[in-house]
């Protein structure tokens, strides 16, 4: 019962928070639709998105005036990765954790998620700007995806705010000629150049390797196809980090990126910037 009360509470804040944002605008939020992260020798990992990557700008775009929408490829409700469910990732801080929780949850309810056919069918025009939250889940399915890229040049070519954290950038090399055989290239071990990247030559950021290497050693022996950060330099990203675990944003035209977890905070305080000077210009 206490869940179900939590629950509905949670709806109702919800709405009336998407009710007093929507004369600001509406923000799109790209998720992955998969759970399960295929590593070498045929293991997988069990992924998700990173509940405050998402849920720390869902929260300050929603306070600075602007309505969410929640986008997967197949239009399925995303799931958080359970080892983001750390008070470690909320300043420590348990209560901030669950609220952050809680507004999630309505961010993400079921029959508020769009399938990415749905959104290009109807025309992306109507959103300010994209959003591509972390946890290892872009990898499986997001970096690989045409029409994620077919997404990613409407804001780019529009110069909308594109914002993206930790793996959340992996998603950007869907926006070249062919993204799932650059992919095969990268899983091969072998020389992999985009053609076409639309965002070749931009400074950004991504999980260094430095902190993936951390993280693959929690896999118990299990070992990444391939680090995300390298497959960026490759592809013709201009890479800045700063150390493991420090917050990073990098900012280039209209792509801002966020190196780890910890970049919550800053990222979320760059794209609302971002977008209120593009519609004060407006």
């Amino acid at each position: 019962m206490k869940k179900l009360i939590n629950t509905v509470l949670a709806s109702l804040l919800m709405t009336a928070a998407v009710a007093q944002a929507a004369p600001k605008g509406e923000v799109l939020i790209l998720l992955s639709s998969e759970t399960e992260l295929p590593l070498k020798g045929g293991k997988h990992f069990d992924s998700g998105f990173y509940l405050n990557e998402l849920g720390v700008p869902a929260k300050a775009l929603l306070d600075a005036g602007y309505a969410l929408t929640v986008v997967t490829p197949k239009g399925n409700q995303p799931r958080p990765d359970k080892g983001s469910i750390d008070p470690q990732y909320f300043g420590g801080e348990a209560t901030q954790m669950r609220h952050i929780a809680s507004l999630v949850e309505g961010v993400i309810e079921a029959d508020r998620v769009k399938s990415l056919g749905e959104v290009l069918q109807a025309g992306p025009d109507r959103y300010a700007g994209l959003f591509i939250p972390g946890g290892h889940a872009p990898l499986i399915d997001l970096a690989k995806d045409p029409e994620v890229g077919t997404l990613l040049r409407h804001f780019h070519s529009e110069g909308k705010p594109t914002a993206a954290i930790c793996h959340g950038p992996i998603a950007l090399l869907a926006a070249q000629d062919n993204p799932a055989g650059f992919e095969q290239r990268l899983v091969a071990g072998q020389a992999a150049s985009a053609s076409h990247w639309i965002y070749a030559g931009y400074r950004m950021t991504i999980f260094s390797d430095a902190e993936e290497a951390a993280f693959e050693g929690s896999l118990k022996g299990g070992k990444l196809r391939y680090y995300p950060a390298r497959a960026m330099a490759q592809a013709g990203g201009q890479m800045q980090f700063a150390a493991e675990w420090t917050p990073k944003v990098v900012i280039d035209r209209e792509l801002i990126t966020g190196q780890n977890p910890f970049s919550d905070h800053a990222l979320a305080n760059a794209f609302v910037s971002a977008l209120d000077k593009r519609a004060g210009a407006n």
